[in-house]
């Protein structure tokens, strides 16, 4: 293959717009007449990505896997239930079929999403495109079998798309997707160039708690501190009218000293004025009306 530097002009522009951002889905005021949106998500990855994506199953790891779903997420759903806070979980089918019991208790106040991650946290952009959609059908049939609902949003398992996820979304009538980071508001995809219809909740690294919080990591931050940027990000999408989209997982946010760090972020969010907290779907179907889409 040649070198990009020696890529002809069309190369290059077919390479960058395959998958593009379109129009800005901002609306001009938010549900109530509210400035800011803010969507809590967490990944729900669990024993997925401490060995079973990659084939190296460990006792030790797998264990950390497990305290997502056994301490760590009900600690999350308690202070999400104290504070009247709705948040979106994506899972890895294999992480609910392994603990379903996560089911009821994300479902229990009424409040919460469930959407889906893929079917064992794969790595999506290795795949040949039937193998994909395969396994994203899986992962969808089982998460509608365990929840009682088919799953609207999709998220990417390693945050990123294969040549073939796109169209892989599209049809298989996914209402939203998030996975990619081309702005920090709400946008339309665009495949090639053209419209698709499907609104992007975007997330970023800035925004994640899995960099941060590893304490193997060679980037390691306090919670503390953490708390600090996410409170400094909501504060300009606060003054800009637009959107705080946070990404977590249970395994890591779950921890006591961690859980610290979410439950700060939510007082100083309740302390402002016109913030709605919404779930992905709920924002996605706003601004799909909100642009007439």
């Amino acid at each position: 293959m040649a070198p990009p530097w020696l890529w002809s002009e069309e190369r290059v522009r077919s390479a960058v717009e395959q998958v593009r951002a379109g129009r800005d889905l901002t609306p001009e005021e938010w549900p109530g007449g509210t400035r800011v949106a803010v969507l809590l998500s967490f990944d729900v990855d669990n024993e997925t990505v401490h060995g079973l994506r990659d084939g190296e199953v460990s006792v030790g790891p797998l264990s950390e896997g497990q305290y997502g779903a056994r301490r760590a997420l009900p600690r999350i759903l308690d202070l999400l239930d104290r504070t009247d806070v709705p948040a979106t979980f994506f899972f890895p089918a294999w992480s609910l079929k392994l603990a379903p019991e996560q089911a009821g208790l994300i479902q229990e106040s009424g409040r919460h999403e469930i959407a889906v991650h893929g079917w064992i946290h794969e790595r999506n952009t290795t795949l040949d495109g039937p193998t994909e959609r395969r396994l994203l059908e899986q992962a969808v049939a089982s998460l509608t079998e365990i929840t009682g609902q088919r799953p609207r949003g999709y998220r990417a398992p390693s945050w990123n798309f294969s040549p073939n996820t796109l169209s892989i979304v599209r049809e298989m009538g996914f209402l939203y997707e998030s996975s990619l980071m081309a702005d920090d508001r709400p946008y339309e995809l665009l495949a090639s160039g053209e419209p698709t219809g499907l609104v992007e909740l975007p997330v970023s690294w800035i925004l994640d708690d899995a960099p941060l919080l590893s304490p193997l990591g060679d980037r390691y931050s306090t919670p503390r501190d953490l708390m600090q940027v996410w409170i400094d990000e909501f504060d300009k999408a606060w003054e800009e009218g637009t959107m705080f989209l946070l990404t977590m997982h249970p395994h890591r946010i779950g921890a006591r000293s961690r859980i610290l760090a979410l439950e700060g972020l939510i007082q100083h969010m309740k302390s402002r004025e016109d913030v709605w907290f919404s779930t992905h779907e709920e924002a996605a179907r706003y601004v799909r009306a909100s642009a007439g889409m």
